[in-house]
C-alpha cells in the first residue's frame, strides 16, 4: 500500500504564501482598525476552551463540528473554537462582567471546523468580529451593521449589500396571530427556510405562504411584511427594520428574506447576512442574541448585538492586486548605519549574504549606492 505523501496538508487546510498573507495583514488591520475606530477594545481568547463552555453560551452552536479531545491536566474534554461568539460571552459573563455596559468588544483570529461546508470546503477560516453587549435596541442594530459594512469597504470590498431576516419570525407568529401547535412549528421552520409552498400547506402553515414573496429588495419586500394580516404582530419588528434601514444611509444595497433561519440559529429578533460583488458567497453575518450560562446580568442571559466576518474570499479577491513592496538591496559591506535609517523612515531592505547576491535575484526595487537607495 503506498503511503500518503507526508508534505500534502489535510482536506479544507491551506497556506497563505508571501502575497496572500500580506494581503491578510492588510484586510485584517484595516477591519480591526474600523471597530477601534468606533470604540469597540480587542481581546483575544483562546484558542482552546473546555468544551462545554463553548457549547453552552450559545444556542445553535454545534458541538459536532468542533475538534475534541481529553486534556491531560484536568481529564476534561477541551473543545477547539469554531467561532469566537460564545468565547467573547464568556469573557463579557466572567472577567468582564463588572464593565460599564453597553460593552464593545472585537476580536480576530482562526477557527476550526471539523467539516466545512457544502459550498465551502475550507474548516479553518480567520473570523473578525464586534460584540456590542447589553444592547439589542435600534440603535445597537444600526451601530453594528454600520461597522460592519463599513468594515468591509475598509478592507476593499465593492458593492456591499445587506440581507436581513427575522429568527423568531415563526415563533412571533405562530403565538397568537397565526396559531401552530408546538410539533406544527419546527416542520413550517423547515418549509420555509425550502421555499416550500406546497409543503408549508401541508405542515398546516397556509397563513405563512404569503412570507415566502416578501422577500428580495428592500424597499419592496417590506412594503409586502407589512400587508400581511397578522393583527400588529409584526409591527414593531417592520418598524425596527425601516429605521435600521434608514439610518444606514444607502451605505450598501439592502434586501430582505424575513423567513431565512439558516446560519441564525442563536439570533433573536434581527439577523443580517453581508455580501459583496465579485465575491462568491456570504462574508459575514450577525444579529441580535443572548448570552447564556454563569454570569448573565438577567434571567435568561445578558442581550448583545453583533457580526463575525469571514473574510477568505475577500482576501483570494484583493490579493492578486496585492502590490509587491519596494525593496532597497543592502550590497556586500554597506554602510550599517544608513541601512537602519532606511528601515526606521519605512524602508524594506534586503542584505546581501554573497557576492552571488543580486538585487534582481532578490526582488529588489532599490539599490543601495552611498547614503541613498537608487532605483534599480
Amino acid at each position: 500500500m503506498t503511503e500518503p505523501n507526508p508534505d500534502l496538508l489535510p482536506e479544507g487546510l491551506e497556506d497563505r504564501l508571501p502575497r496572500e498573507a500580506a494581503a491578510t495583514t492588510r484586510v485584517m488591520r484595516a477591519i480591526q482598525d474600523v471597530m477601534h475606530g468606533h470604540g469597540y477594545d480587542r481581546v483575544l481568547p483562546p484558542m482552546i476552551e473546555f468544551e462545554r463552555s463553548l457549547a453552552a453560551r450559545m444556542d445553535g452552536i454545534n458541538q459536532r463540528r468542533m475538534f475534541r479531545f481529553v486534556d491531560p491536566a484536568s481529564l476534561r474534554m477541551m473543545g477547539l473554537r469554531s467561532d469566537h461568539t460564545p468565547q467573547i460571552g464568556r469573557i463579557a459573563g466572567t472577567r468582564l462582567a463588572g464593565a460599564a455596559r453597553p460593552l464593545r468588544l472585537c476580536y480576530a483570529g482562526q477557527v476550526l471546523t471539523i467539516k466545512g461546508d457544502a459550498l465551502d470546503p475550507a474548516r479553518e477560516r480567520l473570523q473578525c468580529g464586534a460584540e456590542l453587549i447589553g444592547a439589542d435596541n435600534v440603535a445597537a442594530a444600526s451601530e453594528v451593521v454600520a461597522i460592519a459594512i463599513e468594515a468591509l469597504q475598509a478592507a476593499g470590498a465593492q458593492g456591499v449589500s445587506v440581507d436581513f431576516t427575522l429568527p423568531d419570525l415563526v415563533d412571533t407568529l405562530a403565538a397568537k396571530a397565526f396559531p401552530l401547535a408546538a410539533d406544527q412549528i419546527e416542520a413550517v421552520r423547515r418549509e420555509l427556510d425550502t421555499k416550500d409552498a406546497g409543503g408549508l400547506v401541508d405542515a398546516g402553515g397556509a397563513a405563512y405562504v404569503p412570507l415566502l414573496y416578501a422577500t428580495g429588495d428592500f424597499d419592496a419586500a417590506i412594503a409586502k411584511l407589512a400587508a400581511i394580516d397578522a393583527g400588529g404582530a409584526l409591527a414593531s419588528r417592520i418598524a425596527a427594520l425601516r429605521a435600521i434601514a434608514a439610518a444606514l444611509g444607502g451605505a450598501a444595497r439592502l434586501t430582505l428574506d424575513p423567513s431565512e433561519r439558516h446560519g441564525f440559529e442563536y439570533q433573536s429578533w434581527l439577523g443580517f447576512t453581508l455580501y459583496a460583488d465579485g465575491v462568491r458567497g456570504a462574508l459575514g453575518r450577525g444579529g441580535t442574541y443572548r448570552i447564556a450560562g454563569s454570569g448573565a446580568r438577567e434571567q435568561g442571559g445578558e442581550v448583545a448585538t453583533g457580526f463575525s466576518l469571514y473574510p477568505d474570499a475577500l482576501i483570494g479577491l484583493v490579493a492578486g492586486e496585492e502590490a509587491a513592496p519596494d525593496c532597497v538591496f543592502l550590497p556586500l559591506g554597506h554602510d550599517r548605519d544608513v541601512a537602519a535609517r532606511l528601515r526606521s523612515i519605512g524602508w524594506r531592505t534586503v542584505a546581501a549574504l554573497s557576492e552571488a547576491d543580486t538585487a534582481e535575484a532578490l526582488g529588489c526595487s532599490h539599490v543601495l549606492e552611498g547614503d541613498e537607495p537608487v532605483k534599480r
